[in-house]
């Protein structure tokens, strides 16, 4: 770290004050700090929206051109380095860390969510192939180009160059130990902590209001949030004790369990499900996809209706800037689990292997919501204007072994939350001790406990929608620092290809 031996140590007390206040603001007033949220996001999307979409597909464009450069075969460590993880458990742990229990929650409810706002534009069929390319929007290549370009920029410097897993290490590189250079390093590592812990809390959050709903109708309790604390409880439970283990020992096998979890739903619903049906959707969604997806990248939404452009930035801008505030947790998590990988098979494992599975994901979650809409009787958009986190489980009802599918999602969607817990806590560790790639069981236990007070704040707020706002104020920082940290990254690049 930049500045002093002391700058850990302080960096660390800083951070962990200012995440306890908001966390003790969340409590004593959760619905005023979300509105606040909600009304500064919106304040910023009028502002700012067109440099968020840009500044996405530009690091799209970034990721392929250094996937297709020579600047691919470099190694992420020295020349004779090899992956510490099989790429099987490293692609399930990036992908558990950077959005697993959103696919729970959202599978089928945001493509029905998107129809519904379509289907006042254009007709049915139409409105539902427009719902599911939004959806691959979201969710697909962007997202995980954001965390791969962080993820590579942080590895290659921790591992190619010998700095700390910071955000701040690359400035020291490009710029040297100038005074101003300590300072805003110093600021990029701070912000890297608000953002994480804030953002790791609304998925928390949404994560306990699933696994509630899922617990609740297994054990037949008619209100979900009588569950709300013992469920709650029980996930702080299970995250202490991986957060006190190795890493490839706690996350990994975490990881793995959660990932065979979700495939088995998966393929038990495709199976199942009208197979034919499903399979045309998502050959056709991708395809559509494939060729619409950075232009699409571009748009902003602007001259169309008042009620369009509040649609695009409750979704797609939200989720711009909220995986921008899970890109410092995610990048410095998976910068951590791929020392010894090129920069070629870095970011194709990063960007392709998940936004795969996630087209595959809402193509069946989606497509089974477009059927019941479509060619039945439309009860699932009906649960899903009323509870986002009921419709995943009203879609498992039609099927057989209704309670063995909702129990294997509730334990999932229990999974994904504790590892992303466990993950968020182990890079918050690292970023507070300077850097530390095994950081003191202690200190992740302190953040863990911190990250579960920001976490109950977030349930106690009640509103998805003030969650997400919350998650996106938290990253605002973060659209001004990823391309700094990209300068420094190709700045690095050029100078190693000439030497």
């Amino acid at each position: 770290m930049t500045g002093g031996a002391n700058r850990p140590n302080l960096l660390l007390i800083v951070a962990l004050a200012l995440s306890a206040g908001i966390a003790l603001w969340g409590l004593i007033d959760p619905r005023g700090r979300g509105q606040m949220a909600a009304r500064a996001v919106a304040t910023q999307f009028d502002s700012l929206g067109w440099f968020i979409m840009l500044e996405a597909s530009g690091l799209l464009i970034f990721a392929l051109f250094l996937m297709l450069s020579p600047f691919g075969k470099i190694r992420l460590g020295p020349d004779d380095a090899r992956p510490e993880f099989s790429t099987t458990s490293w692609i399930a742990m990036l992908f558990a860390a950077g959005m697993g229990v959103g696919l729970l929650f959202f599978g089928a409810a945001e493509p029905l969510t998107h129809y519904d706002t379509l289907l006042a534009h254009q007709p049915a069929p139409k409105a539902a192939h427009q719902a599911l390319f939004v959806t691959y929007l979201n969710w697909g290549v962007h997202a995980w180009a954001i965390y791969g370009v962080v993820g590579l920029v942080i590895a290659y410097f921790a591992f190619r160059r010998n700095t700390a897993l910071l955000l701040s290490a690359p400035l020291t590189v490009s710029f040297g130990r100038k005074p101003w250079v300590g300072r805003l390093g110093w600021i990029f590592d701070l912000l890297a902590i608000v953002a994480i812990a804030v953002g790791l809390a609304g998925s928390l959050a949404m994560g306990v209001f699933q696994i509630q709903t899922g617990l609740a109708g297994l054990i037949g309790v008619q209100d979900p949030a009588y569950l709300t604390l013992p469920i709650f409880a029980l996930i702080c439970i299970a995250f202490i004790i991986p957060l006190q283990r190795d890493l490839g020992d706690g996350m990994a096998k975490l990881s793995n369990a959660a990932m065979l979890l979700a495939l088995g739903l998966l393929l038990y619903l495709l199976i199942l499900g009208p197979t034919s049906y499903l399979m045309n959707g998502i050959v056709t969604g991708f395809g559509g996809y494939l060729f619409n997806v950075l232009p699409a990248g571009f748009a902003t939404a602007e001259f169309f209706g008042p009620d369009i452009v509040t649609w695009f930035q409750d979704w797609t801008l939200n989720y711009m800037i909220w995986w921008l505030a899970w890109s410092p947790f995610v990048g410095v998590f998976i910068a951590r689990i791929s020392r010894g990988r090129t920069v070629r098979e870095f970011l194709l494992g990063v960007i392709l292997a998940p936004t795969l599975f996630s087209i595959v994901w809402f193509g069946v979650f989606g497509g089974l919501g477009f059927y019941d809409s479509l060619q039945g009787q439309g009860a699932l958009a009906e649960v899903n204007h009323g509870s986002l986190d009921a419709t995943t489980f009203a879609l498992l009802q039609a099927f057989p072994l209704q309670w063995l599918t909702q129990a294997a999602t509730t334990l999932a969607a229990f999974l994904f939350v504790v590892t992303s817990v466990v993950s968020a806590g182990f890079t918050l560790a690292m970023i507070g001790s300077g850097g530390d790639d095994n950081p003191p069981p202690r200190v992740r236990v302190i953040w863990g406990a911190i990250l579960g007070a920001l976490g109950l704040a977030m349930v106690f707020v009640g509103d998805v929608g003030l969650v997400r706002a919350i998650i996106a104020l938290s990253a605002m920082g973060f659209v001004f620092i990823v391309p700094v940290l990209v300068l420094c990254l190709f700045r690095a690049l050029r100078r190693e290809g000439r030497s």
